[in-house]
């Protein structure tokens, strides 16, 4: 047998795949029953403030905040599946927003700033990887100390001053962020919303259809199993943080592009946000599990879980709670289906 198909063995045994049939598989699967919870959720809202919860500017409002994390929690679920944490990714959307700030500020045309804001979250992912692949280092520390290089450097940068002269590009590089397809009269969807959107159905099938994917998960599963079997163990872990690093690059991208500013403050506590989307999509902290859908929805439900107790009036200090507690309710429920399985 191949390395490539005992590999694919051995992620069929971890999420325990072959003696399950499509419907056990769905409702086995955590992202359907957050779906589930995103769904009650709303339609005990639309009844509640059916004025203001169900209407299109509301629901243009909660997708397009929600898809600045999403787009990070993506990234932080290819993280997440092999085992690791990246607690840079906030610091890393501050650089970004500098960067791509300090180029438009310079003349250079919108995709010059795209570029550079990308090449920006490359770098931070890369040298992530290379420090926890090939130095031996934790992620927990690694990503820890990028957190605060990231966000110094952003300062230093930008000269601790927010950035909103884009120069002649300007309008074309908000646009990006802040504009709209208009599906019907009255009915938009934010161009960030489709970014996810599309972004989620590539991870998907990545996940499900590339030997890379598959790496990834087997991985997390059991990594020295992985490695045993002609896995690229070192090479995937540099590859996985730099795919978290661009996809925070891209959030920040669009974040600017649509705030009109660029501060290097953004995304501080982002990588809380982006941590707690993907776990409660399903992605299992020990690795080896991850969902694309999954960290979509997560993302759908801490957004609308804060529009909702704005909308009843409960204090904004509460809103930490709410979510900690989904939290803390998906990780059990990832560790109550892990025993069940085993």
């Amino acid at each position: 047998m191949s390395p490539n198909n005992v590999a694919n063995v051995g992620i069929e045994s971890i999420l325990g795949l072959q003696t399950q049939t499509p419907f056990q598989r769905l409702i086995g699967a955590q992202s359907f029953w957050v779906t589930v919870a995103l769904a009650v959720i709303c339609a005990v809202m639309a009844y509640l403030q059916p004025a203001s919860f169900a209407t299109p500017e509301n629901f243009y409002n909660i997708t397009r905040n929600f898809s600045f994390i999403g787009i990070m929690a993506l990234g932080m679920t290819v993280v997440i599946a092999t085992g690791g944490i990246d607690l840079s990714v906030g610091s890393i959307m501050g650089l970004t927003a500098v960067c791509c700030g300090l180029t438009l500020e310079a003349g250079y045309p919108w995709w010059a700033a795209v570029v550079v804001g990308l090449f920006a979250g490359f770098c931070a992912g890369l040298i992530n990887g290379l420090v926890i692949a090939y130095v031996g280092l934790s992620p927990f520390v690694t990503t820890l100390g990028m957190l605060s290089i990231a966000r110094s450097v952003a300062v230093v940068l930008s000269g601790n001053r927010m950035l909103y002269k884009f120069g002649p590009s300007g309008p074309a590089f908000k646009y990006l962020g802040g504009g709209a397809w208009q599906v019907t009269p009255g009915f938009e969807l934010s161009f960030p919303l489709l970014f996810l959107i599309l972004l989620t159905v590539i991870l998907a099938l990545v996940y499900k259809m590339t030997a890379w994917g598959r790496h990834v998960l087997a991985i997390g599963g059991n990594e020295q199993a992985a490695l045993l079997t002609g896995v690229p163990v070192k090479a995937i872990k540099v590859q996985v943080y730099v795919v978290s690093g661009m996809a925070a690059a891209f959030a920040a991208i669009l974040n600017v592009g649509w705030s009109g500013s660029a501060i290097n403050a953004l995304g501080a506590t982002y990588e809380l946000l982006a941590i707690s989307a993907a776990v409660i999509g399903g992605a299992k902290l020990m690795g080896g599990e991850a969902s694309a859908f999954g960290a979509f929805v997560g993302a759908a439900l801490i957004f609308t879980i804060r529009n909702a107790l704005l909308m009843q009036g409960v204090d904004s200090n509460w809103q930490g709670t709410f979510v900690g507690a989904f939290l803390i309710a998906a990780v059990y429920l990832g560790k109550v289906r892990g025993a069940r399985r085993e």
